[in-house]
Order: structure tokens, then C-alpha cells, then sequence
């Protein structure tokens, strides 16, 4: 089901548990009770069952025998591919940014990134880390890409909080942002799309150190011990 073929209520159902998954409000394993998620959401039923249809579309949730429609949990594997995918595609950006952004792209990428800085890890850097994610992607100007990174965001929002959680990560991805903006001002594809990889690959150490810290290796991922 696509934005076009849900109603406006459906959307709305839609965008507010997405919400909830990126805040950690519903983490591996939850069920989604349509009953529940109704009444909490103020809609009826129509709009939640429409909203749960798209998010199994998007990969995050899955019908369980005997219990229903859960948001889907990742094994390490999985996690992995994720993040390899997430470093080729974000590559690529940083790559195509090099070449097509504008100087004011630059300058706005810049301006968020110092921000950024200031602000280490609370809620509204988090914030600001997509935005500046996303306002990458849109420099890179490809549609394309930008709907595969699309796609990809919603399986990795099944992981939890961002790794920004991290007081030396957040600190930490300030300064490889910087190294990936240096690339592009110099319009250096190659190092961007280096740089960019390197920084995604950064963060995917820190999911797997989370990992590796479960009681038992072949646990599925729960987000929110991340």
C-alpha cells in the first residue's frame, strides 16, 4: 500500500508510530494491537489496520503465529547487511554531493554541522544529525538514491536509539562530518564517498560492540539495550 492509496487518517496512524519507532516508544518484539493502538492514537480501527499493512510493507513489521502483527527484530546477520547497504548508498551520496552541490548546500551543511557540535548528545541532536543526513542526500540530487536511503531508514529504525546516544560517539561523528564536508568543498568525489563510509562504518562498531555485549550471541537485536 502506498501514501497515495491510504486515507488521511491512515497516514497520520502511519506517521505517528513511526514516530514512536525512532523515539524508542516501540522496540523489537512489540506487538501492535490494533484495539490498543486505536484508541491511543485517537482513530479507529480502519486507519490503524491500513497503517500496519504499510509499516509490514516498509519490512518493519511482521505476523507472528498466535500473536499478531510485532515490530520485526533483526538477527546479527541482518544487522550487518544493513549497515554495509547504509555505507555503499550514503557513500554514494557524499560521492555525488561532491560533484552537484551547490556552495549554499555547503555552506547550510557546515552551519549544521558547527551546530552540531554545540550540543553533544541530547534529544535535539539527534534531530539535527538526520537533518543533516538527509540535507546530504538532497545535495546529491539523485531520486533514485534518495529513495533507496528511504527505504533503508525504516528497517534501521528497528535497531533503537541512534549510536549518538554515545557521549564519545556524538562527539566523534561531528568530526567525520567535517572530514566528509572537507571532501566535498574540495570537490574531492572519492575521499567524500571515503570519508562517508568510514563514518557509517564508525557508528556500525558501536551497534556491534552492543551486540557482542548481549548474554547470548544468537539473541535477536533489541533496540533498546543500544
Amino acid at each position: 500500500m502506498s501514501e497515495e492509496d491510504r486515507t488521511p487518517q491512515g497516514n497520520s496512524a502511519y506517521n505517528q508510530l513511526m514516530d514512536e519507532l525512532r523515539a524508542g516508544r516501540l522496540n523489537p518484539g512489540d506487538r501492535l494491537r490494533e484495539t490498543e493502538l486505536a484508541e491511543r492514537l485517537g482513530v479507529s480501527r480502519t486507519p490503524v489496520r491500513e497503517a500496519i499493512r504499510q509499516l509490514e510493507a516498509d519490512g518493519v513489521v511482521a505476523h507472528i503465529p498466535r500473536q499478531g502483527a510485532s515490530i520485526r527484530t533483526l538477527d546479527y546477520a541482518e544487522v550487518m547487511e544493513l549497515y554495509e547497504m547504509r555505507a555503499v548508498l550514503e557513500g554514494t551520496a557524499a560521492r555525488l554531493a561532491a560533484r552537484a552541490a551547490s556552495d549554499i548546500e555547503i555552506e547550510e551543511l557546515q552551519d549544521m554541522n558547527q551546530q552540531l557540535a554545540t550540543l553533544g548528545n541530547v534529544p535535539e541532536a539527534f534531530t539535527l544529525n538526520r537533518q543533516f543526513h538527509a540535507a546530504l542526500l538532497d545535495a546529491a540530487k539523485n531520486r533514485f538514491l534518495t529513495r533507496s536511503i528511504h527505504t533503508l531508514q525504516k528497517t534501521l529504525m528497528i535497531l533503537g536509539p541512534t549510536t549518538l546516544t554515545d557521549p564519545d560517539r556524538a562527539e566523534k561523528a561531528v568530526e567525520e562530518h567535517f572530514g566528509v564536508l572537507d571532501a566535498i568543498k574540495a570537490r574531492d568525489a572519492a575521499r567524500a564517498e571515503a570519508a562517508m563510509r568510514a563514518h557509517i562504518e564508525a557508528a556500525q562498531r558501536v551497534r556491534v560492540r552492543a551486540l557482542r555485549a548481549l548474554p547470548s550471541r544468537d539473541k535477536t537485536y533489541d533496540g533498546d539495550l543500544l
